[in-house]
């Protein structure tokens, strides 16, 4: 009986040809599971189409090189995370509530399958300028998102507010960071408790506008 690898499906276990976005999908899917295992530096292509179950040329007609894959991948999860943080503010007019929501986005993404926040927030290749662009336009973005619910509802100015939104957003992600190589010591919705406690405590002592 032969095993086959994660990253590739059954049709394509079969031969099937599969259409570019689930082809790209796929191997979407298996460079994050060698990206996380390995780290990019130690990565190769070749263990990429590996695991996808592919040949190398098939992986290169949808990506030119490592790099331009690596990217594709941080681009879909920053992408993601600045998602959850947009609905967590717009699920409720509740300012209490927006705060629990948008802890709760950071608890959620870095507990996601497949461990994508560490292509995010742990890469071995921060210092690379295009990841580190990507990175920052992806924290500016939860920043002023964040910022401008602050902004609406006080009356502090514009750098009040991103001043705010930066010590909110950076306590989440640090904690359900933490929280999660804590291994599980404190449950995910105390965790998230906690932290909402924090926040909360010191954000409602500022007057609403008007």
């Amino acid at each position: 009986m032969t095993s086959t690898p994660l990253g590739r499906d059954a049709g394509a276990a079969r031969g099937v040809r599969l259409p570019r976005p689930a082809r790209r999908k796929q191997l979407l899917g298996a460079a994050q599971e060698v990206f996380v295992a390995q780290g990019y530096h130690a990565a190769a292509m070749d263990d990429i189409a590996e695991r996808a179950g592919v040949s190398k040329p098939v992986l290169y007609q949808h990506f030119p090189g490592k790099l331009e894959l690596y990217l594709a991948l941080l681009d879909q999860h920053a992408e993601d995370l600045v998602g959850k943080v947009r609905q967590a503010l717009a699920s409720t007019t509740d300012n209490r509530a927006r705060v629990e929501a948008s802890v709760a986005a950071y608890f959620d993404f870095v507990a996601g399958d497949g461990e994508a926040f560490r292509l995010v927030f742990e890469s071995d290749l921060r210092n690379d300028p295009a990841v580190r662009e990507r990175v920052e336009r992806m924290t500016q973005s939860c920043v002023e998102a964040i910022a401008d619910t602050i902004a609406s509802d006080t009356g502090h100015r514009e750098e009040e507010a991103l001043l705010l939104s930066v010590g909110l957003s950076g306590l989440a992600e640090v904690g359900a960071r933490w929280w999660l190589a804590s291994e599980g010591r404190i449950p995910q919705e105390r965790a998230v408790e906690l932290l909402v406690g924090l926040s909360w405590r010191g954000i409602s002592g500022t007057p609403r506008a008007g």
